[in-house]
């Protein structure tokens, strides 16, 4: 997994609440077995209409916010299902980095499981990014996940993160890459429960 530090980036505003998973990937492409080529299929159901052709009223179509790597989103992002495909999809598309006010908890963690990072502000600083977007399309945020902040023009906004999350995704691994860094103490814990002796 990539490690992540600092994004520099253009956002693209989707300006709705309870965005859930089935919307982010619908069901129909989960049958792939693959972790990559899902960006294509991102808010298929909003990107296209029904003959194929592209919805040029979405967000995402918009030639305005394309090369976006930073998504802004409203309250309650990744409800339904625990799919990890959303985030696949996201990630895959080119999004590193999720702001919202709020998010649904199990695609939260399945966030830093894959290199993304969701940022949870209060709605009015979400509200202070969208409008910073709807005023020029071109500008440009920085998320820092060290100093845990984000910057645009003259303006500076810090988050709050777990620890351990952060750490995992500035080290870019995921929990079972976490537990690896402990290799060797695990083997000396499993050869002492082996030969016996009390642990």
């Amino acid at each position: 997994m990539e490690k992540f530090k600092t994004v520099t980036a253009q956002a693209c505003p989707l300006d709705m609440p309870n965005v859930d998973t089935d919307q982010i990937i619908p069901k129909n492409f989960l049958k792939r077995v693959e972790r990559t080529g899902f960006g294509q299929f991102l808010f298929n159901d909003w990107r296209y209409k029904d003959d194929g052709t592209a919805n040029k009223d979405f967000v995402l179509n918009d030639p305005k916010y394309q090369g976006a790597h930073i998504l802004l989103a409203r309250d309650n992002f990744g409800c339904g299902s625990s799919r990890e495909h959303a985030p696949w999809a996201l990630l895959d598309y080119g999004f590193r980095v999720i702001i919202a006010p709020s998010f649904a908890d199990i695609f939260y963690n399945n966030c830093f499981q894959n290199g993304i990072l969701p940022v949870a502000l209060s709605a009015a600083e979400v509200e202070t990014l969208f409008q910073a977007v709807q005023q020029d399309a071109k500008t440009s945020f920085t998320v820092n996940l060290e100093n845990k902040t984000v910057s645009f023009a003259e303006k500076t906004i810090p988050f709050t993160i777990a620890e351990p999350l952060r750490q995992k995704l500035l080290l870019g691994l995921d929990d079972i890459g976490w537990t690896l860094q402990f290799e060797k103490e695990i083997g000396v814990h499993e050869n002492k429960f082996v030969a016996g002796v009390p642990v």
